[in-house]
């Protein structure tokens, strides 16, 4: 567990660091204008993820919600078919077989404002080794947290294989 100036030091390190791995984002052939990078810095004893993406779908109306779902996959490329151009990507990465939202690639959603999302955060679920290789996807929708398997986000809009740098 971090104390407060371990925690200081350890985002301090991350902004001025190199990720250990990262994910260039880019959309399907429906989304062309969606792109960005999701990077993975080493935490003593997690991940803190930093995700920039641009290009996003922008709602309409008064009160558009703008969130979108974010996701690591178990499935290691960003290719599909015609009804599902990201279906390789395969389930959400879930090594302990746990219901969702406690999947280990279960991640918060992206806001997008005016469609640029930038979010950054931390999480003990996973390892970069555990997803060095695996997808993060993008989807048209935000995760509802409860609907099973997968939180009912829509489709996948966005596509990233994490690689180590």
């Amino acid at each position: 567990m971090y104390r407060d100036f371990e925690t200081v030091r350890f985002f301090k390190e991350i902004n001025r660091g190199t990720p250990a791995a990262a994910a260039s984002i880019q959309g399907s052939e429906a989304y062309p204008l969606v792109y960005g990078t999701v990077e993975l810095y080493r935490g003593e004893e997690g991940v803190f993820v930093r995700a920039c993406i641009f290009g996003l779908p922008q709602g309409k109306g008064t009160c558009p919600a703008d969130f979108f779902g974010l996701h690591i996959h178990e499935g290691t490329s960003c290719t599909g078919n015609a009804e599902d151009p990201f279906a390789d990507t395969k389930g959400h990465y879930n090594p302990k077989n746990c219901p969702h939202p406690a999947h280990a690639g279960d991640l918060p959603p992206l806001l997008a404002n005016q469609g640029f999302a930038w979010c950054a955060f931390y999480t003990e679920r996973f390892s970069i080794e555990d997803v060095i290789g695996r997808t993060v996807v993008i989807h048209s929708m935000p995760d509802d947290f409860h609907t099973q398997p997968s939180g009912d986000s829509g489709t996948k809009i966005a596509c990233g294989v994490i690689q180590r740098l």
